[in-house]
Order: structure tokens, then sequence, then C-alpha cells
């Protein structure tokens, strides 16, 4: 509270009714000008949308720079190597290790996703406290004046000088008009600077939580690649017939017209397909014979997360796995089944944004009935899963498995790359980063692949920006 007795003179200022400061004509000379906002009448109201959209852009790109500019130390690389050499050397240990790796890195890079949508948010939030403090700086000039005013000129003190006991009053009555105004438009700056101080506060916090992630994320990198290694040394029985196979299906994918022909054609001329894929028909067959009550086991089995790890063929039938799914990335859907393509057609399959080199794991037990690029749609891995299901996987950067071998659900398949790839199943999306398209097919037609997901974001699609 301003006394009384220290209270304004006649340079007060008083409020107007349109809530602007109004000086007195005693006050012309010396308070200053109100500030001037050209352009604020015309100015359309921004769009929440866009600017999210703006943020989420420049976010990642800072979020791209910071990844390349981190950089791991000697001692947590010798860490690093020393926990992949007490793995023990079997096919089983170092797969169940590479899911595990997986896994890892899937919950990082999904935290870093939600931690650059919230730093975009608060970026959002902060460029709007600074552009209304930015409209309303003339408002905020004239109250700064006006306080300015009221030290510069106290009005007289009754008790010293009554001769002036008449403007003493007369300031008073002004000091009652003007205080209240004054002390709203002040504690209202002061609420905005410390709302925007908190903004920035936060934006600091996530931006440091958001380094750790992505430091923690490139160590889970790394350490997958030397478990990728170690289990391609397992598994590398002769290198000259897996040059031969990969360069016949090469053949094979140039002739082949559409996805039925080519899993056909390498499901008959490629020998580790075509074994993998009667193998995994004997195991299905097997399966049929078994009672109810071994039914029961080996389902109840595979759902603690712990089958065996050197079966080849998948735990349980695919069409049990509805609702059990995890997505193969960490992404944004863009596009789902029967969203229109870019092209007048339907998409056969949905389509996710993901950030630059995302792990992509298998959704499901399958054998890779084909691994490389095929026409228009780039890379692309397809997997058997059984029940005459196959998955299809497009978009990726760099493949890590090969065709004829059995995975699990969650084993690391592929890479996405830093853009998105041309190709047909990514036309008219409005986004630069890397997508993976994915399409689920049974008895060699698309279905929609909604039902067997876990995950809660696969509801409408959106494009993202």
């Amino acid at each position: 509270m301003i006394p009384p007795v220290v209270a304004l003179g006649v340079g007060a200022c008083v409020l107007g009714l349109s809530g602007r400061i109004v000086g007195p004509e005693a006050f012309a000379q010396d308070a200053p000008a109100p500030v001037a906002t050209p352009g604020v009448a015309e100015q359309q109201p921004p769009d929440p949308a866009a600017d999210l959209a703006r943020k989420r852009d420049e976010t990642r790109l800072e979020l791209e720079t910071l990844s390349k500019t981190i950089n791991l130390s000697s001692d947590k690389m010798a860490e690093l190597e020393k926990s992949i050499a007490d793995v023990q050397k079997d096919t089983s240990s170092i797969r169940q290790a590479l899911i595990d790796s997986a896994a890892r890195r899937k919950s990082l890079e999904k935290q870093i996703l939600d931690g650059e949508k919230k730093l975009a948010e608060l970026g959002v939030k902060e460029d709007a406290a600074r552009r209304s403090l930015h409209e309303r700086r003339g408002l905020l000039a004239e109250v700064l004046a006006a306080l300015q005013r009221m030290g510069r000129n106290p009005p007289p003190a009754l008790l010293v000088t009554p001769d002036d006991a008449l403007g003493s009053v007369r300031s008073a009555i002004l000091l009652g008009a003007v205080v209240p105004g004054i002390r709203k438009e002040t504690d209202k700056l002061a609420a905005d600077l410390a709302n925007l101080s908190a903004l920035q506060a936060a934006s600091a916090a996530e931006k440091s939580s958001l380094t750790t992630t992505v430091t923690n994320s490139l160590e889970e990198e790394r350490r997958m690649n030397l478990l990728l290694a170690e289990n391609e040394k397992l598994s590398q029985s002769n290198n000259a017939e897996l040059e031969t196979e990969r360069k016949r299906s090469e053949e094979l994918a140039s002739k082949a017209t559409s996805l039925e022909s080519l899993v056909a054609s390498m499901e008959t001329e490629i020998s580790s397909v075509r074994n993998a894929a009667a193998a995994a028909r004997q195991a299905e067959e097997n399966r049929k014979l078994l009672t109810d009550e071994q039914r029961a086991q080996a389902r109840a089995l595979a759902e603690s997360g712990v089958p065996d790890k050197n079966r080849i063929a998948p735990a349980y039938p695919f069409g049990d796995l509805k609702a059990k799914l995890e997505l193969p990335v960490a992404g944004d859907v863009l596009r789902q089944f029967g969203d229109a393509d870019g092209t007048g057609h339907e998409a056969m399959g949905m389509t996710l944004a993901t950030n630059p080199e995302t792990v992509v794991t298998a959704p499901a037990d399958g054998h890779v009935v084909y691994a490389g690029a095929f026409r228009s749609y780039g890379q692309m891995i397809i997997l058997d899963t059984g029940d005459g299901y196959h998955l299809v996987l497009s978009g990726m950067e760099t493949i890590s498995t090969r065709q004829g071998k059995f995975v699990f659900a969650g084993e690391p398949l592929a890479v996405m790359g830093a853009k998105r790839v041309a190709s047909a199943t990514a036309l008219a999306l409005e986004t630069n980063r890397p997508t993976l398209y994915i399409e689920f097919r049974k008895d060699g037609k698309p279905v929609d692949s909604r039902p067997w997901w876990t995950a809660k974001d696969t509801g409408k699609a959106r494009n993202d920006s």
C-alpha cells in the first residue's frame, strides 16, 4: 500500500475507460509518448497447430545436431565392450541380449519423442508469453512512466505545508482513482514475467533431460552394434552360399511384379527360405497334434515372455496375437490402413514417422522370406509369421537380418535413415522424417493391422509436418 501522506501530486495519471493510462494536461510535457504498436490490429491470430509444428521442427533439428556432438568416452566404450565379452557366446544368449537391447533402445527413442513434443509445447507457450508482453509494450511503458512520475512528484505533506491542504486533498482523490488500475497492471506484468521465467526454467530442465536420454540412446546403439557383430559371427555358417543366395534373391526381386510373386519365388527358389518355410510348416503341424493341455501350457509359456529361444517356428499361432504386438518402431502414426494414399487409392498398410536412425524390431516371431530392395518399396523385409500371414516392412535404410533366418519378436531387424525415403508407400506425406511402412497380408491379401497392436497411439491417422 502507498501511504496517503506520500500520495501523488497532481502529476498522477488516471485510467481511461479503454484500459489505457491517460495522463492529465498538467503532465503532458513530462510524460513519455505512448509506444506505437504498428500492425498489431492487422495481424492474423496465431495458428496453434502451425506454431507447434514449427517448434517441433526446430526442436528436432536441435536434437539431431546435439546427437552429432556427443562422443562416448573411451571408458564408456571399454565398459560396453566388456559387457559384450561377458555375454555367453551362444546363439540364444546373444539373441536374447539383442532383444533386451532393442527394447531399451526403443524405450529411449520413445522418451526422446515425448521429450521433443514437450519441449516444443513449452517453446510455443514461451513464444506466446513473449508475444503477449510485446503486444502490450505501449501500455506497460505508460504504467512504468506513471510509477516513475509518482516518485518524482510526491504531494506536499499536509502537516508541513497546511497552505497546500486543497492540493493534498485533490492528490489523494486522484491517487484513489489511479492506484488500483496501476496495481492491477503491475501485478499482471509481474505474473507474466514470472510465467515466462518458469517456462524458461522448464525448457532448460527438459533440454538437460533430453541430452542425457540422447547419450543413453547412443550408448545402447553402440551396444547393439557389438551384439549384432557377435550374432553375425555365430550365424555365418557359409559365406559363399549366403552370397550366392543374395545374388539369386536380387535377380528374383528384379523379375517379380508383385509382393505375391516375390514371396512365391523366394519360397521356391531360395533354399534357406524354402527350408525355413518347411520347418515352420512342420512345427505348425506338430502343434496341431498337441492336446488341449499341452497347447495351453505352450501358450502360457509364450505369454510369460520366456519362450524357447532355440525354436525355429512362432511360439503360438499368429491369429492368437491380436492386441499383443508392439509397434516395430517408436514413432507417430501418419496414415492407417484404408486412408487415402495420395494416388486416389486406399492405403494397404500403415505408415509411421520416426526420428533418424531409429531401430526397427520384429513385431512377431517369423522367418525372413525376403530382405533387400524391392521396386518402389525401397529396402524391405518380409516375415512369414505362420497361419498364412506375412508382415511387410519397408522404408528402412540399413537391414541387419537376412533371408531364411528365423527371428524372434522384439529382435532388431533394421535401422531407419536420416530422412524420408522416396517410395510409392510414402506419397503425399507432409513430412521429411524417416517413415516406416507396415503391411499385414493374409493369404496374399492386405488386411488391417490395427487389431494386433497394443500401442495406444494407433488411432486416427494424422499428418505430421
